[in-house]
This record gives structure tokens, C-alpha cells and sequence, in this order.
């Protein structure tokens, strides 16, 4: 909102219109020729490279793995977080499909098709405050909408922060690009 608003007031007769969907509407929007610069929060996959879409990427962001505050744990490796999210046992709470965070969770831990999520929540905030709310779920989050109403583990003893995300140790993270059609000029 706020920089497109910058950019119009920096580009006389513009207008920039923003529609905050889930990764994959943008991509299919790009594709289809409907808006110009498509948002996503993971990378392209190698069929929608082959379409002619291309990246930018703009920053990197780390999936925080979240507990509630009352769970003991603190630390967590990424092939115990894969076998959690393939054991129902314990309350999944993960996000919906199309959804870009799901989508770098999912790939990084390698669980794709097999989570068996209890519930697939449409926002970050509902994933935050279900977490929350139940002292035996575990969910995953952007960084940077954690609230101190849930806990965030390490993973394979790093902790997620902005320094751990960008010098590539904290492993459970995924980039933000800027998604556009080769040959095709902005509007």
C-alpha cells in the first residue's frame, strides 16, 4: 500500500492497483497476461520458468515453526519437524493451498502431499492465533508477523532472525519475488 502510493506520487498519471492473493493467483494472473507484475513468496518452479515468467528477487523471508507458549520444547530439527507434520498425533495447523508460505514450508521440509494438516487456515493471523489458542498445535508463520502470543523454536539449533535468514543458517525460509513475463512491457 504504502509503496505504491510512493510510486505514484513519484510517477505522475500512474496507478497501481494491489489484490493480495495467495502466490499462485499472481503467477496465473502474470501468465495469463491479466497484471503486469505478479507478488510471490516462493520461488518459480522450473514449468512456469518454461512459460517465459521471470524473477526478481526482492527479499528473503524465514517460516517461523511455531508452538504455544506452554510447550516445553524449544529446538526442533528439520527431520523431526517432517515427521510431525506426517503424524496426526499432534495438532497441525498449517496454511492453505496455493498459499506461498505452505508452499517453502512444505518444499524445505520435504512433506508435500503427505501433511496431514488438522487445519488449513487462509492467513498468517489465523495460523498465530489457532497456535495460540491450543497448547498441543504446532504451525508455521512469516517472521515477521510473530506476536508473543506463541513461540517460535529453532530449527537444528538456529534461531529465525533477520541476521540467521539472510546469511543462510536458519534453514526454513523462502524469497520473495517479483514475478513478470519475458518480452511482454509494463503497462
Amino acid at each position: 500500500g504504502s509503496l505504491a502510493e510512493a510510486f505514484e506520487a513519484a510517477n505522475e498519471g500512474t496507478t497501481v492497483t494491489y489484490n493480495p492473493t495467495g502466490s499462485g493467483s499472481g503467477i496465473t494472473a502474470v501468465s495469463e497476461g491479466r497484471c503486469d507484475i505478479g507478488l510471490s513468496s516462493r520461488s518459480l518452479k522450473e514449468e512456469e520458468k518454461s512459460q517465459g515468467l521471470q524473477e526478481t528477487v526482492l527479499a528473503y523471508d524465514g517460516i517461523a515453526i511455531i508452538v504455544n507458549p506452554e510447550n516445553p520444547v524449544t529446538d526442533l530439527s528439520l527431520d523431526q519437524i517432517a515427521k510431525i507434520y506426517n503424524d496426526a498425533e499432534i495438532v497441525l495447523i498449517g496454511r492453505e493451498a496455493g498459499s506461498g508460505t505452505r508452499d517453502g514450508f512444505e518444499s524445505i521440509t520435504g512433506t508435500e502431499e503427505a501433511c496431514k494438516y488438522r487445519q488449513e487456515l487462509t492467513s498468517t493471523g489465523d495460523v498465530i492465533t489457532t497456535v495460540s489458542q491450543n497448547p498441543d498445535a504446532i504451525g508455521y508463520a512469516s517472521l515477521a508477523a510473530l506476536k508473543d502470543t506463541v513461540k517460535a523454536v529453532s530449527v537444528d539449533g538456529v534461531t529465525a532472525s533477520e541476521a540467521t535468514v539472510k546469511d543462510g543458517t536458519y534453514k526454513v525460509q523462502r524469497p520473495f519475488v517479483l514475478v513478470t513475463k519475458e518480452g511482454t512491457e509494463l503497462s
